[in-house]
């Protein structure tokens, strides 16, 4: 149980460092003298008429000699106050501060102040305790009842400093409940750096450094006051306690708030409104938590937000993310990840990034075994439908959408933009591969304009591919297609009765490949099974097979030739031959989502084996390695989609005949998306039901518009026109 101590009188406000940490010839202010930008005309001791005049204000200090102030000092804005220790304010004058609606004057208030510093034009009123702060310029401290330091801070950071244990250090347990990914946080940290850390957990090496990159990047001496950058507002809180807050952030009604690094800018100010409560953190750039949300052990990527009653425990979630009103525990969450309704749950999952929860699904709820050790891996993309119920251990491929069901048993679905579905009166799962392309094409289009029109950061520390056609989609889609083969080609079998005995992967493929180029009413009296795809002894059933595989076949196409489209785009002098030229080579089929950023498996591994080998020394040289990945990343794919093609036309380089063809085939495919995310969307404007809720036509076309008017669709067809007259362009060049 805790006690409360009697201790002299003279420790408030002195000794904040023990003196068994202090360097030699350094006192107990050393650390905040680093920290604090002294005012061009100095400071000052206080004359005896100030000192006489703050006394009749109703004001007290231990000592009036520590009281430090600069030239521009007006006694009269500080009333009823006690000060203890060392405490330096800056410029006070006779002014207002005002924020929204908010007005209140310069200086000090009805407060206890220990040992701090305070900028310019500061307003500090009804604080019942601060301690061991540097508030900044022109900031607003109102109506808190505790704001202070320890002298063993670390604001966030998953360090320890001098002198403590190990087992005081904090780690957040992702992926899995067990703790066997954690990793530890820093303030600067992204998806990638966690995912890297918690994945190759084998990779022993690199462990090693990570810990210790960790540890060396926040200085381990004592002492760091917390601080308030300049324009900061805190109002109506209880509980700060070793909280460093930027410039520009924007506090109110906050419960409590405990071991936290938030970050704000003028460009991308951060806000935590009501009710909130958050310890053991890192809070990025541009975040928004608001209405009673509890986060604990903690990342919030930049331009993210937590809102109505969300709970975030021992999960990173990326950039551009929104979590409302739902548990989230133990998930490395990737950017551009909504989940917005209520009930909702996820837990010991990754999940790739530009994905939705929806209401009732509860991600990874229950277990499959005896312990708490499964996970849940999720592709870009992961859409589980309302009131949605899956179980550990699941993977998922790429922009997977599960409809309304509770799945029984694990799942390993390796089919990219699929349909799942639980057929319980047949009692069957059901699989239609493709389905984004074939029927929702609205969506799939939107998608990527969507997730890239809503990055506002500034701060882009974190490299995204949005589209969602791109190297770790596309080697999805071949290995669904030789899937595809190779089941279509067993149906066939059985069908005619006929015995797989010597017949291998290769031999099936080869067969299906030929069926599924065939008439589709041949396919489609064939039934499909999945193989390998749910942990039951029950039917997978492959929904519309045929048409699925030549879906795959197109986006392969259009994957393919936009990319080299922008190649011979991006310089007037490129050719047809020099493209084959600089684009030649094998096709890289091993993709690492790396947070968000494609990367080559290899690169991957070269990254690991120079951070355990001690290369790359800090986080500040493993992001510089990130972005000279992504700055060759263009270049890499374009070499992607070019033995992408000569794949689909089946040679090592491509003719002037194949890639005339290559592009015509796209213009098709282009009028093909356009004219699908017209048809998809127009379903919803024709739908009987959703017109029945109006009076009439005219009603309806005054709350929506109509499908012409649709803004995404109008954008769309825009893009398809100028996609045919680059077409041509290219055209017209690759011939000379």
């Amino acid at each position: 149980m805790d006690n409360v101590l009697l201790v002299p009188s003279e420790n408030i406000g002195k000794n904040f460092i023990p003196e068994e940490y202090l360097p030699k010839g350094q006192d107990e202010y050393y650390q905040r003298n680093k920290q604090t930008i002294p005012p061009k005309s100095g400071w000052r001791h206080l004359r005896s008429d100030e000192v006489e005049k703050l006394v009749k204000n109703d004001n007290t200090a231990d000592n009036w000699d520590e009281i430090l102030v600069t030239d521009q000092f007006d006694t009269n804005q500080i009333k009823n106050s006690r000060f203890f220790g060392l405490v330096r304010i800056g410029c006070l004058r006779n002014i207002i501060l005002q924020h929204h609606d908010l007005r209140v004057p310069s200086g000090i208030t009805n407060s206890l102040i220990i040992s701090s510093d305070i900028g310019d034009d500061v307003a500090i009123h009804n604080v019942h305790y601060l301690a061991h702060y540097i508030i900044g310029d022109r900031s607003i401290l109102f109506n808190i009842q505790e704001m202070h330091t320890t002298d063993h801070a670390k604001f966030g950071n998953g360090i320890i400093k001098e002198g403590e244990p190990e087992n005081v250090r904090t780690w957040l347990d992702l992926m899995n409940e067990t703790g066997c990914r954690r990793v530890l946080p820093y303030d600067g940290m992204i998806t990638a750096d966690a995912y890297l850390w918690a994945k190759y957990i084998d990779d022993t090496a690199m462990q090693e450094s990570l810990k210790k990159i960790t540890q060396n990047s926040v200085d381990n001496h004592r002492g760091y006051y917390g601080t308030t950058g300049n324009h900061c507002v805190i109002k109506n809180s209880l509980i700060l306690k070793d909280v460093k807050i930027s410039s520009h952030c924007y506090i109110k009604g906050a419960n409590k708030l405990k071991n936290l690094t938030i970050n704000s800018s003028e460009e991308e100010p951060t806000q935590i409104g009501e009710g909130v409560e958050l310890v053991n953190g890192i809070i990025g750039y541009g975040c928004h938590i608001f209405y009673g949300c509890k986060a604990v052990k903690f990342i919030l990527g930049n331009n993210s937000s937590l809102k109505y009653g969300a709970r975030l425990i021992n999960s990173f979630l990326g950039d551009n993310s929104t979590i409302s009103c739902c548990e989230v525990l133990n998930n490395l969450i990737f950017p551009a990840h909504e989940q917005h309704h209520n009930n909702s749950f996820l837990i010991a999952s990754v999940v790739m990034g530009q994905s939705n929860m929806a209401a009732g699904a509860t991600i990874g709820s229950n277990h499959n075994s005896r312990a708490n050790d499964n996970e849940i891996r999720a592709g870009r993309g992961f859409w589980p439908g309302l009131c949605t119920s899956v179980k550990h251990s699941c993977r998922f491929a790429s922009f997977v959408l599960l409809s309304k069901a509770d799945y029984p048993a694990e799942l390993n679905i390796p089919l990219p933009f699929s349909l799942l579905n639980n057929n319980v009166s047949k009692d069957r799962l059901e699989v239609m591969p493709a389905y984004w392309w074939l029927y929702n094409m609205y969506a799939l289009a939107r998608n990527s304009w969507k997730f890239q029109n809503r990055d506002k950061r500034v701060h882009k520390d974190q490299n995204i591919e949005f589209e969602p056609f791109a190297p770790d989609t596309i080697e999805e889609i071949f290995i669904a297609r030789k899937l595809l083969e190779i089941w279509t080609a067993k149906a066939s079998l059985r069908e005619k009765g006929m015995s797989l005995k010597g017949k291998n992967d290769d031999n099936l493929a080869g067969l299906g490949r030929n069926l599924l180029s065939g008439k589709e009413e041949e396919i489609n009296r064939l039934e499909v099974l999945g193989e390998n795809m749910e942990n039951t002894k029950r039917k997978v059933l492959i929904l519309k097979p045929y048409k699925a595989y030549h879906a795959y076949g197109d986006m392969l196409h259009y994957y393919a030739t936009k990319n080299l489209m922008a190649y011979m785009s991006s310089d007037p002098k490129a050719t047809f031959s020099l493209m084959c030229k600089d684009l030649k080579g094998k096709r890289q089929k091993e993709w690492v989502n790396l947070g968000g950023q494609m990367t080559q498996d290899d690169d991957v591994d070269k990254l690991r084996f120079d951070i355990g080998s001690g290369k790359l020394k800090t986080w500040k040289d493993i992001h510089k390695r990130y972005d000279d990945l992504w700055a060759k990343y263009k270049v890499d794919k374009q070499k992607h989609a070019f033995a992408t093609l000569c794949e689909l036309y089946g040679a090592e380089s491509l003719t002037t005949s194949d890639w005339k063809s290559a592009l015509n085939k796209t213009v098709s495919i282009q009028r093909f998306v356009c004219d699908q995310v017209y048809n998809s969307r127009k379903k919803d404007f024709d739908n009987p039901y959703r017109q029945s809720t109006f009076r009439n036509m005219a009603e309806m076309k005054a709350a929506f518009g109509t499908v012409e008017e649709n803004s995404f669709i109008v954008q769309v067809r825009k893009e398809t026109e100028d996609f045919e007259i680059q077409a041509e362009e290219i055209k017209k060049r690759s011939a000379s």
